[in-house]
């Protein structure tokens, strides 16, 4: 099966088909008559939002999409210009689709031998595209699907509540006075301000945590420089550095963020990280516009807070662009996170002034030296991006605002190595991964001698893949609303969260969750994690990263190594499927289910501990036909499991692979999940 066959297959199965796990909706999906009420609303057409909006629609939710913008897609209609993910594999439905969608456009535009195409960059984990061809591919998606509705134009001011449920909300033009009150079964705010969490009274953290509150190294106030590791005074443990870079992931330049004492209190602090606008650039004469003098322009203070160097430029978008990641104007980004529409456009201003008199600066100002003005004449904003907002950006990049306070908070732990394993901590309801290095821009303008400004840390050696658990998007207040974007994370945590693949992984999930809530009718917080994790897995969502795993998503293997690494069964990141089991993991794996089944003294990571022991144990290796009587032992299933085997095609006395006995686990276990009840 190729991938693309593999990404239809996977996108048109129900939720509630998994293998063992089918079940009858006590509420059929149906949509309803009255226009202002609706399954699903939807807050923030942000890549997360569309991928919640399109996953509900396609399982028969009736879906209402409200967006403050007109331009829909976030920041991938506003500048981006690039799939921020170090992995190349597959992810999530809806992300794989997208992504494929954008290599289709230039290879069936331009040609498969183009230049437009090559710099698209199939086969490689950056993605890059051109934001009107985002933006064209996002209505695209969504128009195909006849029960999404949406609403541009319009934001939350007002919440109706009857005690743990959200009701109806009122949502705002923003232009004229006209309101709107949408009533809902369920709500998801995937906006990036959480605007609609916070309207109808979600608890939500701002700023930064202190050092303390969490246990985070990186916490609070901080001032760092980078360095290669093994130099200076780098002081963090090897082991994380080791494995970090031997993973199968995308490596920035290799450095360590080293903290500078003790200017470095930790002490917790309201400064989130700063924004910027990502505008696009471009040489081509024939679509490029130069900037002229801006009002209010002011030579002496771009000569004061720019460096009068030509920096680099490389058009590495299709189409000679570039996104460009400045100017940022730290101390702004709180008044705009917390301030009301009419606030946040004026800042938007500034920084659209910021950036236009940067490059009139350095285009024209007669002190800097003629081959820096002559370099950047070369120069201009794209013609045919943004052709309604003189050719700038719709939307600032809002790298961090609030973040809700959930049932569960991922933290910067949750992307690092735990003491025992060799990988992150394994949460049994995760729903993605993360692999971005935890990082932050600068929170503040401040600096100590030698260091960069403070709160900037870019942890590119030291961290590790991580799993978010589902439970980080349910608000504590309310039982039928979700926030896939802005969930519960900590300030330093948040870094390896905050992009647009991981968004897109959790708004799909997001979207699973609002079916199965309505089919059940159950609160969003009742949901059965272990059915639900199961059935993400059977679609092959990637629940924990591998090593191994990229370009083998079709394996028949794949969902049940992907469910069981979020039970603790892998104590690193190799889930070496293809080679043959030992006995001594076979037996571990074999008490790890009896205590998963009965549900005694069963903790995932403790689990884990022990897995790895027994694989670095080695030993001699097991039948399939003794694994298999290991396993039916362990779940009390006489007879069934043999049968499963058999269906498996896994012959009695041939030794058993860990790929082909993670698959017959995957099996078993469906049989005790489908006999689970509310």
């Amino acid at each position: 099966m190729n991938r693309r066959d593999l990404l239809k297959l996977i996108g048109a199965t129900p939720l509630l088909s998994a293998t063992g796990l089918a079940a009858e909706p006590s509420d059929p999906l149906t949509t309803n008559a009255d226009q202002d009420a609706y399954r699903l609303v939807i807050y923030g057409a942000t890549p997360g939002g569309v991928a919640c909006a399109v996953r509900a629609a396609r399982e028969g939710l009736k879906v209402l999409l409200v967006s403050a913008h007109v331009h829909l897609g976030g920041m991938f209609s506003s500048g981006l210009g690039i799939m921020d993910t170090l992995y190349n594999g597959s992810r999530a439905p809806i992300y794989d689709e997208f992504r494929q969608s954008i290599y289709d456009w230039y290879r069936l535009k331009y040609g498969t031998d183009s230049v437009q195409y090559q710099n698209a960059g199939p086969g490689i984990s950056k993605t890059k595209y051109e934001a009107h061809v985002a933006e064209q591919l996002i209505n695209s998606l969504l128009s195909a699907e006849p029960n999404i509705n949406i609403l541009k134009g319009y934001y939350p001011t007002a919440a109706e509540k009857n005690g743990r449920k959200i009701g109806s909300v009122v949502f705002k033009a923003m232009d004229g006075p006209a309101t709107k009150t949408i009533r809902g079964n369920l709500f998801a705010d995937c906006s990036y301000e959480a605007d609609l969490a916070v309207i109808a009274g979600v608890s939500c953290r701002m700023g930064r945590e202190s050092k303390q509150e969490f246990n985070e190294r990186y916490a609070g106030v901080i001032y760092t420089e980078d360095v290669k590791p093994g130099e200076g005074t780098y002081n963090l443990g090897k082991e994380e550095t080791s494995i970090a870079s031997t993973l199968n992931l995308f490596r920035y330049e290799h450095t360590s963020t080293i903290v500078f004492m003790p200017e470095s209190t930790g002490e917790a602090d309201p400064a989130i990280q700063a924004f910027n606008l990502r505008a696009i650039i471009t040489n081509n004469p024939g679509n490029r516009v130069l900037p002229v003098k801006p009002a209010n322009y002011d030579a002496a203070y771009f000569a004061k807070e720019y460096t009068h160097k030509a920096d680099k430029v490389a058009l590495s978008r299709p189409n000679s662009k570039s996104s460009m990641n400045y100017p940022k104007i730290v101390g702004l980004q709180n008044k705009y996170v917390e301030g009301n529409w009419e606030q946040r456009s004026k800042i938007i201003q500034q920084f659209k002034d910021e950036l236009l008199g940067l490059l009139y600066f350095r285009q024209n100002d007669p002190s800097l030296d003629p081959a820096i003005r002559e370099h950047w004449r070369k120069y201009g904003l794209a013609k045919d991006e943004f052709v309604d907002n003189d050719h700038l950006p719709y939307e600032l990049y809002v790298r961090e605002s609030r973040r809700i306070k959930g049932r569960k908070v991922f933290t910067q732990n949750d992307a690092q190595l735990l003491k025992g394993l060799s990988r992150a901590p394994v949460h049994p309801d995760s729903i993605g991964v993360t692999e971005w290095f935890l990082d932050s821009h600068a929170c503040t303008g401040k600096r100590v001698t030698g260091s960069k400004a403070e709160g900037e840390v870019m942890l590119k050696s030291e961290t590790v893949p991580g799993q978010i658990p589902l439970a980080t998007l349910f608000p504590q207040e309310f039982d039928n609303m979700m926030v896939p974007v802005c969930l519960s994370a900590t300030h330093i945590g948040w870094g390896a969260i905050r992009l647009e693949p991981v968004w897109m992984n959790v708004g799909e999930v997001a979207a699973y969750a609002a079916v199965e809530t309505l089919a059940r009718k159950i609160s969003i917080h009742q949901i059965d994690t272990e059915r639900f994790i199961y059935q993400l897995a059977s679609k092959r969502f990637m629940l924990t990263f591998f090593n191994d795993m990229e370009g083998r998503e079709s394996a028949n293997w794949y969902p049940a190594v992907q469910y069981l690494g979020t039970k603790g069964f892998f104590g690193t990141y190799e889930a070496l499927p293809q080679k043959k089991l030992t006995r001594k993991l076979a037996e571990r794996w074999a008490e790890h289910l009896q205590a998963w089944n009965r549900k005694t003294d069963w903790d995932a990571n403790n689990q884990a501990m022990m897995s790895l022991k027994a694989e670095e144990a080695g030993g001699d290796l097991v039948t399939a036909g003794e694994f298999a009587s290991l396993v039916e032992r362990s779940l009390r299933l006489t007879g069934q499991v043999k049968s499963l085997q058999q269906k498996l095609a896994l012959k009695n006395n041939v030794h058993v692979t860990r790929g082909d006995a993670a698959r017959l686990i995957f099996e078993a276990i469906s049989i005790p999940l489908s006999k689970r009840t509310m």
